[in-house]
């Protein structure tokens, strides 16, 4: 009875996924939770994040990483207009990151890599840009949909939120989805909100070039991978060649960005 009522919502869920267009044109299968789930998977475990990382007091430090967060929300299509919550980490590694629900954690680490605004933005552009092209929709609809189940059960036991066995099935799967909710992006993912976030930032005043420094700096704090946390990201050198391309063709949206009046002066 138990596998016959897995099946019965394994089918449900496959059922209910759909075929969706991101913003580079690529095919992405989606659905398998709403919206409104997603946005509360990500508080929750932004919630976590904060309960569990001490959070940095230097009000200069956050004063300026907000400001830059406002400045590339401000550019987001309406539907992901939010009002977006930041926190800043006081923790060494040079590590970023934004989930559903408009929130975006910041290392202090960044800092050593991202060196200017530009350089900050360029981070949380291609953070947020994971967000708006439905990456943790996308992973969690491919992993809801693997044959039998198998792949959310073992996402149910290996998840770093795992309630322990004696919690009800029902607490076990939402700290399963939160867990994936966490999990490093794909290539392709990494590569489509390299696209994103270049042309975010190019739209809210930030220099797109500066993407290109932000990866060098990446490269000579890392080595020649970079920093762990990259281990995902595309090869570096066939990186640095596509985002120098890319935002040679952005130039015109950042010119005209600036004679608009989105001029950031965060710092």
């Amino acid at each position: 009875m138990k596998h016959l009522l897995l099946a019965g919502a394994i089918a449900t869920v496959v059922a209910a996924c759909a075929t969706a267009t991101s913003p580079t044109g690529r095919t992405q299968r989606v659905g398998a939770v709403s919206q409104a789930e997603l946005n509360q998977l990500g508080a929750e475990a932004f919630a976590q994040a904060k309960a569990k990382n001490r959070q940095s007091s230097d009000a200069r430090q956050n004063a300026y990483m907000r400001c830059v967060v406002n400045a590339v929300t401000s550019q987001l299509p309406a539907e992901w207009q939010a009002q977006w919550d930041a926190a800043l980490f006081a923790d060494e590694s040079p590590n970023a990151f934004a989930l559903p629900g408009g929130k975006v954690g910041v290392n202090t680490g960044i800092f050593k890599v991202a060196r200017n605004q530009d350089q900050l933005a360029a981070v949380i552009a291609h953070e947020i840009g994971h967000v708006v092209s439905r990456h943790h929709d996308e992973r969690i609809t491919r992993q809801m949909g693997t044959q039998a189940g198998l792949g959310i059960l073992g996402a149910l036991v290996g998840s770093q939120y795992g309630q322990g066995a004696a919690q009800a099935t029902s607490q076990l799967g939402g700290a399963a989805a939160q867990g994936l909710i966490l999990l490093p992006n794909n290539r392709d993912q990494e590569s489509e909100a390299d696209v994103v976030g270049q042309q975010l930032m190019a739209s809210a005043g930030f220099d797109p070039r500066q993407a290109v420094n932000l990866w060098e700096n990446m490269i000579e704090v890392g080595g020649s991978r970079g920093p762990e946390w990259l281990s995902t990201h595309p090869d570096p050198r066939a990186r640095l060649d596509e985002l120098g391309n890319r935002a040679t063709g952005l130039m015109p949206a950042y010119e005209q960005a600036r004679r608009a009046g989105r001029s950031p002066k965060c710092g």
